[in-house]
């Protein structure tokens, strides 16, 4: 047997129905189309981005970035395809048909999520119709909605190509299927209570928010729930049913901040001199280019065991917590500076024993 005889029965011989001569074509023309991704990229892509980065929209530049791999994995699907022509094995060309289909569709929602995720400012648009302060988190709310549904299409036009009807499988459920539907009860409730956020703008991202034993900023709006820090920097995720079902205390729509306080003063004290600590305290407080000139109360309105009480009230003009207690602190200072100067001094909790008579030597 010459060498062109055993050439040829070598490329004839046949495993599991497919030559080897198959084999080495299927390998070859997979090495190649792998070889043309790689040229692909480097000659074809890497053109499109320097031609992008030369227009005046940013939004060609990231379409190009975001469908590089979605292109990559795409070359990979046409090398199988072109394998599974050339090996051609007919009991599992059903399968591969629908393998192929599979990663067709992937790669189109992948493109797709991928996408959407760069055409914000489309919804940004939109959602600013809900008002400015809301925007983003309508937007990022319609964003992670498109991400679901996109999910879902692809994931039952798959099942579907499979012979898998989702209708009849889902109907077939029966008590499994009541079962599912009560399980999904909170994330349906979670979902309707986004919404109600959303129309009912209780609170935004950033804001500072204390709801039932809740107390911390606002981080993200999402489908299912919200994620608020709290001041020991945790974060906790509220399903949103159960923050629509709280009263909500929105501490960052104060537009004042208020001080409420007791002074409690010896009870040696004389009047005139409490006339002149109440005077002087509000004139103080007037004159506080940092206190609100709205609301402001100094009263003398109890009677205290152990003291006399004079009731403050008043608001400083920020509302940030760090400015805040600054301003507390001064004007705390310069209620002290009054007490002193008009000669009283701060009570505390005390009891005075008075002895009617002392015994007798004698009676001792």
């Amino acid at each position: 047997m010459n060498l062109m005889d055993l050439l040829k029965e070598t490329l004839n011989y046949s495993i599991l129905g497919i030559t080897t001569q198959n084999i080495v074509l299927a390998f070859v023309v997979f090495s190649v189309i792998m070889l043309f991704r790689k040229i692909f990229i480097k000659t074809i892509l890497h053109y499109l981005e320097k031609l992008v980065k030369k227009t005046k929209n940013n939004f060609d530049d990231k379409l190009v970035a975001i469908l590089q791999k979605p292109l990559r994995f795409s070359f990979f699907i046409l090398a199988l395809f072109l394998v599974k022509e050339i090996v051609s094995i007919d009991k599992l060309n059903g399968l591969f048909d629908n393998i192929l289909f599979s990663l067709i569709i992937v790669v189109i929602s992948w493109a797709l999520f991928n996408i959407l995720n760069e055409i914000n400012y489309i919804f940004s648009s939109f959602s600013k119709k809900f008002g400015q302060d809301l925007s983003s988190d309508i937007e990022n709310f319609i964003l992670k909605t498109l991400r679901v549904v996109v999910i879902i299409f692809a994931f039952m036009i798959i099942a579907e190509h499979w012979g898998i009807n989702i209708s009849a499988f889902i109907a077939s459920l029966g008590l499994g299927g009541l079962a599912f539907a009560l399980a999904a009860k909170d994330t349906v409730a979670n979902l309707f209570g986004s919404l109600v956020i959303f129309m009912d703008r209780p609170f935004k991202a950033g804001d500072w928010i204390e709801a039932g034993d809740i107390n911390g900023v606002v981080e993200d709006i999402g489908i299912r729930s919200t994620n608020i820090r709290t001041f020991a920097k945790s974060i906790i995720t509220v399903p949103n049913a159960k923050l629509t079902d709280e009263p909500i205390n929105n501490w960052s729509r104060m537009n004042k901040r208020r001080i409420k306080h007791r002074l409690d003063i010896t009870y040696g004290t004389k009047v005139a001199q409490v006339k002149n600590i109440i005077s002087d305290i509000k004139t103080m407080l007037e004159n506080h280019p940092d206190i609100h000139k709205d609301q402001i109360m100094v009263y003398f309105d109890e009677f205290r065991a152990s003291s006399l009480s004079l009731f403050c009230y008043y608001f400083t003009v920020t509302t940030e917590w760090d400015e805040y207690l600054r301003v507390r602190e001064d004007t705390n200072l310069k209620i002290m500076d009054i007490i002193e100067s008009n000669g009283a001094s701060f009570a505390f909790p005390s009891q005075s024993l008075y002895i009617e008579k002392l015994a007798n030597k004698q009676d001792v």
